[in-house]
């Protein structure tokens, strides 16, 4: 027998020798031969004994394997024999393939390169993607897509055309292979340590892989010889004989022994329970009958994880003191207890997988285990081995160093095998896959749980998962994750999880584990030291464990039939929930100060509940739970919508950007499906079926808005600081707005939510097509990547939107194309909600409303700022009709009149937007109220109602008549409604004679006085009331009793009961609200009166489009249409507050005329009254401060004043919009742009023409600039003079001075602090540093750098100016003089600490920071004031020589360039001149002094 170092031709020979006898009559020695000179071969000493060796052993096997045949002839042979129809080829990460959405029946299905292009596509929905983890061609597998998308070469089914393989060709083979398998193996067996260390280990590993990595090499260019290699390969692997046989002889060989305890030692701990944990677990046994999986509570103390071997130290968690821990095992009743414990292999196929898995996915094993899935009985066999590991492979992967690379590999493997519907639901049934995957999720997850802090943080018995650990951090469950969605995206599987009350179990246990995870608290005292960024981990956890799952459920959940799957699911989430619920020891209030937006169990209950009445005709009222379920079930999605606008109200502003980042990713496009989405929704369910009284005081109360719901004119808020009051009164409205307009899961077909969806997004901006794609939300599969409805993207994009073509931008770049907005659908279809609801930037419903406002402009619609249209809304599913409940409630009627009066009345914190939101709210109610009008005659019945004295029913359309006269409040003692007496009767003044006695009766009925309105009593009764019905025990009927009488926490005691005379109906406030929008006095005239017709045909397109005053109108149209005595009503307020005279028809250009006129007039009163003021001011100012004693000088100081009144400055706020003068409490400032500047320093006295230089000789800065002058001319004199003489005798600024120019816009320092905290915490990068105070204007946009105040008062320069008088020089120098007298005597007090003062020198510090320090200091000595005092006197020099060149050189008259250019002077020489006060001149150097002085003596002696 030729030995293992034979030559080429010698192993030729031996094997074409082997194979004959082999086929002879003495086969059997044959086989003893070959199986020896193999053992000598590929044994492990010469495997690794260098590269050499195990070349040497490879020839060997390819001429065993070929019979002595050359390598290459017996390929060719092999091949002819491949009956193969499917592609399988393997490709690694970044190969570039392809997949279409069209053929593919799996959402992961691809084609490599060029089965695609031989494969009919065109017209396809198809795309071409770069691999991120690997994959495989699905061309010719029937299960993944359909049989029109093959190739030509993989389109014939049948294999009939391929002959019979002849017995002696692969004779060799299948003695061969076994050997060769088993010895491989064996090198994997002998190169595995176990480590003590992680680090060493890892190299060990690499080095052993590359040595065998020439035999993996050779077994995959096995597979590729095609289906008769691979079906031998695939007897080898999976016989159990061939295992036994050879696994059978270990005990002969030493060597042989050491390896197979080794591979005992590696199978320790490879199941998910160790003994002593079984017995642990042995003692907490469910009874029987119980389902295939259970979960099982025991103490954390006793716990540990049991999940791994005693070297991983993740599974040690006894110490995290997580309360009450949740443990998972699998029933007595399990079909397959394999997964708890240690595995046992049976064939080559398991243990090279098991091998592959230790050594972490090797990506040459990877792809020859991948190459051999064309054979349908490796397949099968293949996945179940997987399945058998897949605990396993979750606790390498969790320990290992490298969970991407592991992650990618392992995804390249399962979505190979469970994108086949037919094998998925085959594996299933036998090998209980769903129990499997599950258990492995839930103990994955176990080892990161901790305490929830949620509601009650000491004695919570509920545990999450810690956002901050590294399996959360990393993603390292993404691939269990993501094989547990491919496999729900089959239906057979989806329905055998759906009908399993044991899965549903425990996954909803699963699922608990994110409910309430990564819980913020509100900082209220010092910013955050550490900004966490696990907010990441927590979103992407939860959508893609808990909303992609849940997604994929839902999707199978389509038809009537399937209602017991919603019915199934929805029973075991409420468990869930209430288990939570006892959990936290939730009651009825929520902590304070605390917000999760993570609630995927109610997101569950939701979705679930909209597919049960949209798909499945479930009656909602079967499947919901009791009145008090539904009201625990508002609170905490109610809580995470006030605290989105606590967030943006900057409450939370000491928690970092972090806070802000999770509102944004909250509504963004990826997640809003599965979180915003859901919980309005649920909100939405229990509006419905909660009484709405109670609904409507719980939003006041969770916004904190509740003590400024008052009709007084003074309150105190006791939870909430009143500069944020405005801001959550404008969410609380918006989120009712949004809750009662938006129909998404109300009654929307999936179309109808598309173009929805698209409409909004494409009026807050053009998008480009891959834009608009990507900001769609994803619906219903995320995995799925198809969008909702029958209609496509593309018809529903064309039907809404004109594309601009790419164009040339001048620099040569290319714009991209974009989709624009029809005019009909601005017209027609913006919907200002459904933008709110979508905008991830508060700037982008501006931008909204900025191009409505352009559109209607430009076609003529509406001249004017419009406010934000009342689009009709989508009929409501009968399900919600309850919702409707809401708008006709006297809570919501007693909140809307309250709000309008305030507005009428001008309280504080009102804004435009909370009128807005009120009037949509009315119109809202108008366009859904009840069939029949409830009249008022509508007894209360035997139930107390609270709100009876302000209204008689619940219906907008009467309640909107009803007059209130007096109104009870509770006001602080300083308040002005604390003086008046209460009237001594509080009757109805009735609204005309003519009206019928049945209304007069009413107004005596409910003539009282409207009590105290308290909504936090009013919604703590209503739940008791529930709690009462719902319960029997006599200690929870007691036990609320005391929060009846509830005060907020801290509230102050100073507060007394006033009565306000209102005497005003809804309808009265809205008219009398039409004249105050308008300025004018009897502006509302009803339409009706002149044309009937507008109430047979109210929708009138000039209601459509239009402000405040078009809203009041089209409201107050509605409700007379409704309603004829509302009609009658209106006309009677309109009749009693001015005769009716039909309004003359004028033009709309007489009408601009008018308006213009009306607003001159309106500010020119204004002005007067405010000239008056600071006259009176002035004036009390003069007589303390001076002693006048002659009358003349009293009609001087009159006639001085009058003049300075005409010329006092009012100031226009480009952001707030208000107009008043600058004072120093509240001044206001100048928008400025500092700059230094050289451009005075290059004067020359020469009047040739400037040259460039062309030699190294010439300058281009000559000796004679300005500035040059200048320079030598301070150093000549700080030779001979003394430095303080010096610096006051010359200017500086030339060369880099500062310059200040201005737009021209003014606006408040407060509001302009404002404006800079808002940019600075825009997320979106700025063209310019915001940190360094840089900004652009609010109004123009141009860019300024600072803010110069506006100094209080009149502009008394202006009336100094006097054209050339013939006045001697004597008296001009004494008028000179006298004004530096006067500039003694500064108004703003340095020492004083006003806001003026402060702000003035701000500014002095822009200025000087504006400028480099070499152009600021002159003196010889370091920090001399004298430099100072010369540093603010150049600023006014270069300032003057500035403007000097830019009115052509005189200042008086003004050239050309004055037109295009704002001065700043005024306000400039103020500052300076307030900070010049601080440095006195030494009279002995004063210039003016000493010049004024030589004149005078010259003068005199010419007299003489």
């Amino acid at each position: 027998m030729a030995g293992t170092g034979a030559s080429g031709q010698d192993k030729q020979e031996t094997a074409k020798r082997l194979k004959t006898e082999l086929g002879g009559e003495s086969g059997t020695a044959a086989a003893g031969h070959l199986r020896a000179l193999l053992e000598r071969v590929l044994a492990p000493a010469a495997g690794t004994g260098g590269g050499e060796a195990a070349a040497e052993a490879l020839e060997w096997c390819r001429c065993l394997l070929s019979g002595g045949e050359p390598w290459d002839s017996f390929v060719q042979a092999v091949r002819a024999y491949d009956p193969a129809t499917l592609c399988g080829l393997v490709w690694t990460a970044n190969f570039v393939a392809y997949r279409c959405r069209t053929c593919g029946i799996s959402p992961c299905m691809s084609l490599c390169a060029e089965c695609f292009h031989q494969g009919e596509h065109a017209g396809h929905d198809y795309n071409m993607f770069r691999s991120q983890a690997g994959g495989a061609c699905d061309c010719g597998d029937s299960n993944v897509m359909r049989e029109a998308g093959f190739c030509k070469r993989h389109r014939i089914k049948s294999n009939s055309n391929v002959p019979c393989v002849p017995k002696d060709l692969l004779m060799m083979s299948e003695l061969v292979l076994p050997q060769f398998i088993f010895s491989l193996i064996q090198h994997l067996r002998e190169g595995y340590n176990e480590p003590a260390l992680d680090l060493p280990s890892e190299k060990d590993l690499h080095k052993i892989l590359q040595v065998l990595e020439p035999h993996v090499s050779f077994l995959e260019d096995l597979t590729k010889m095609g289906g008769a290699m691979r079906s031998v390969l695939t007897q080898v692997l999976t016989s159990q004989q061939f295992y036994k046989d050879l696994s059978s002889g270990v005990g002969e060989n030493a060597c042989a022994k050491k390896s197979h305890e080794k591979y005992l030692i590696a199978l320790k701990g490879s199941g998910l329970a160790f003994p002593e944990d079984k017995i642990a677990c042995g003692m907490q046994e469910q009874g029987a009958g119980t389902s295939t999986l259970a979960v099982q509570g025991l103490a954390g103390a006793t716990a540990t994880s049991g999940q791994g071997d005693s070297s991983d130290e993740e599974d040690q968690d006894g110490s995290q003191g997580v309360g009450k821990r949740k443990r998972v095992k699998l029933s007595s009743t399990t079909k397959d207890q394999s997964i708890m414990d240690v595995l046992k292999h049976k064939c080559f196929l398991e243990e090279l997988l098991f091998w592959t898995i230790k050594y972490e996915f090797p990506q040459k094993m990877v792809t020859f285990l991948l190459n051999m899935l064309p054979d349908q009985d490796y397949k099968i066999a293949f996945t179940k081995t997987f399945v058998q590991h897949y605990a396993f492979i979750m606790k390498t992967l969790k320990k290992s160093h490298e969970s991407d690379t592991m992650s990618n590999r392992i995804v390249h493997i399962s979505v190979q095998l469970f994108s086949n519907e037919e094998l998925a639901r085959q594996v299933t049934e036998e090998c209980q896959l769903l129990d499997i995957m599950v258990t492995v999720l839930l103990y994955m997850m176990e080892s990161c749980l901790i305490k929830s802090e949620l509601q009650d943080e000491e004695n919570s018995l509920h545990v999450v998962v810690n956002c901050g650990e590294a399996l959360l951090k990393n993603n390292t469950y993404w691939p269990l994750v993501s094989d547990f969605i491919n496999i729900l995206s089959h239906q057979s599987v989806a329905k055998k999880f759906l009908e399993d009350h044991g899965l549903l179990v425990t996954w909803m246990n699963f699922v608990s584990f994110f409910q309430g995870m990564n819980l913020n608290k509100r900082e209220l005292n010092e910013h955050v030291e550490f900004e966490s960024q696990t907010y990441y981990a927590a979103f992407a956890a939860e959508l893609e464990a808990c909303a992609q799952p849940m997604w994929g459920l839902l999707s199978h959940c389509k038809v009537r039939e399937t209602q017991e799957y919603t019915r199934n699911v929805v029973r075991y989430c409420l468990e869930a929930l209430q288990d939570w619920f006892d959990a936290i020891n939730f009651v009825d209030e929520p902590a304070p100060n605390q917000v999760t937006f993570h609630l995927p169990l109610h997101r569950y209950f939701a979705m679930f509940l909209s597919k049960a009445v949209k798909c499945q005709e479930l009656d909602l009222d079967t499947i919901l739970p009791d009145q008090e379920m539904l009201m625990k079930l508002m609170i905490h999605p109610l809580q995470i919508q006030a605290s989105l606008s606590e967030i943006h109200s900057n409450m939370w502003v000491r928690n970092g950007l972090q806070i802000k980042g999770q509102a944004m990713t909250y509504v963004q496009s990826h997640f809003c499906n599965s979180m915003i989405d859901p919980d309005i929704y649920l909100l939405q369910v229990c509006a419905s079926r909660l009484d709405p009284d109670y609904f409507i005081s719980s939003v006041f109360e969770r916004f904190k808005v509740v003590d400024l719901l008052t009709m007084a004119s003074q309150h105190q808020n006791t939870v909430l600081d009143s500069e944020h009051e405005r801001s959550m009164l404008e969410g609380a409205l918006t989120f009712l707005v949004l809750l009662l307009s938006l129909r998404l899961h109300l009654g929307m077909t999936d179309d109808e939510i598309l173009r929805a969806e698209m409409v909004a997004q494409l009026c807050m901006n053009d998008r480009t097509h891959s834009s608009l794609l990507d900001l769609i939300p994803e619906n219903p599969n995320p995995k799925s990547g198809i969008i909702p409805g029958s209609l496509s993207f593309e018809s529903v994009l064309s039907a809404v939107a004109d594309f601009k073509a790419p164009v040339f931008e001048p620099g040569g770049s290319m714009q991209q194309g974009m989709y624009t907005p029809k005019g009909e659908v601005w017209d027609k279809e913006f919907d200002p909600v459904m933008v709110i609801l979508r905008t991830v930037y508060r700037r982008d419903v501006q931008s909204a409303m900025d191009r409505y406002t352009a559109f209607l402009k430009q076609s003529g619609k509406f001249p004017g700022n419009p406010w934000p249209p009342y689009k009709k809304r989508t009929p409501l599913h009968p399900s919600y009709k309850g919702l409707i409940k809401l708008l006709h409630c006297k809570t919501l009627h007693i909140v809307l009149f309250t709000l309008l009066y305030k507005i009428l009345m001008d309280h504080q914190n009102l804004s435009e937007h909370v009128l807005c939101m009120v009037l949509y709210l009315i119109e809202l109610g108008l366009e859904n109220s009840p069939e029949q009008e409830s009249d008022e005659e509508e007894s209360a019945g035997g139930q107390e109602r609270c709100h009876d004295s302000w209204f008689p029913g619940s219906n907008l359309v009467s309640n909107m008549r009803h007059f209130i006269n007096y109104v009870r409040v509770r006001v602080p003692e300083t308040a002005p409604e604390v003086k008046r007496e209460p009237p001594a009767s509080t009757s109805s003044d009735g609204l005309a004679s003519s009206q019928s006695s049945r209304r007069k009766s009413l107004q005596r009925e409910n003539s009282g006085t409207a009590q105290v309105f308290s909504l936090v009593a009013e919604r703590r009764k209503k739940f008791q009331e529930i709690i009462n019905r719902n319960t029997s025990e006599a200690n929870q009927v007691v036990r609320p009793k005391t929060s009846m009488k509830w005060s907020a926490p801290g509230a102050t005691p100073q507060l007394t009961t006033a009565i306000l005379e209102v005497k005003e109906s809804i309808l009265s406030l809205l008219i009398k609200l039409h004249h105050k929008l308008s300025g004018k006095q009897n502006s509302y005239y009803p339409p009706w009166l002149d044309d009937v017709d507008v109430l047979i045909h109210p929708e009138i397109p000039r209601y459509s489009h239009g402000d405040g005053m078009t809203a009041v109108e089209r409201i107050l149209l509605k409700a007379a249409v409704q309603s004829r005595l509302n009609k009658r009503i209106i006309e009677e307020i309109c009749r009693k507050v001015t005769p009716p005279v039909p309004p003359k028809k004028i033009s709309s250009a007489e009408k601009k005329t008018l308006d213009k006129e009306e607003r001159r007039q309106k500010a020119r009163e204004r002005q007067q009254k405010l000239l008056a003021e600071f006259a009176s001011r002035q004036k009390s100012f003069m007589e303390t401060a001076m002693d006048v004693e002659s009358p003349e000088a009293d009609i001087a100081m009159e006639v001085a004043t009058s003049e300075q009144h005409v010329s006092e400055a009012i100031y226009d706020c480009v952001i707030c919009g208000q107009s008043g003068p600058s004072t120093e409490d509240r001044p206001t400032g100048l928008v400025v742009l500092l700059q230094a500047s050289s451009v005075l320093g290059q004067c020359r006295n020469s009047t040739e023409p400037k040259r460039l230089p062309t030699t190294e000789e010439e300058q281009i800065y000559p000796w004679d600039t300005c500035a040059a002058l200048h320079d030598v001319r301070l150093t000549t004199l700080q030779r001979y003079f003394r430095d303080s003489s010096c610096l006051q005798a010359v200017s500086i600024g030339w060369e880099g001075g500062v310059y200040v120019q201005t737009c021209g816009h003014t606006l408040h320092i407060d509001c302009h602090k404002s404006y800079m905290e808002s940019l600075r915490n825009d997320q979106v990068l700025q063209g310019f540093s915001v940190d360094k105070g840089e900004f652009t204007c609010p109004l123009c946009r141009q860019f300024a750098n600072s803010v110069l105040p506006c100094y209080p008062g009149n502009n008394v320069e202006r009336s100094l100016w006097q054209s050339h008088s013939n006045k001697c020089m004597q008296d001009l120098v004494q008028e000179v003089e006298d004004l530096q007298e006067q500039l003694g005597t500064f108004p703003v007090s340095i020492s004083s600490e006003t806001n003026l003062s402060k702000e003035m020198e701000s500014v002095m510090k822009d200025i000087k920071s504006t400028t480099q320090k070499k152009y600021t200091d002159y003196s010889k000595t370091l920090g001399s004031p004298d430099n100072d005092f010369l540093f603010m006197y150049s600023v006014a020099r270069t300032n003057l020589e500035l403007e000097l060149v830019h009115r052509g050189g005189n200042l008086c008259s003004g050239g050309a360039s004055t037109a295009g250019k704002r001065s700043c002077l005024n306000q400039l020489f103020h500052v300076l001149a307030m900070h010049m006060r601080l440095y006195s001149i030494d009279s002995a150097y004063n210039p003016w002094r000493k010049l004024t002085q030589t004149i005078q003596d010259k003068n005199s002696e010419q007299d003489k």
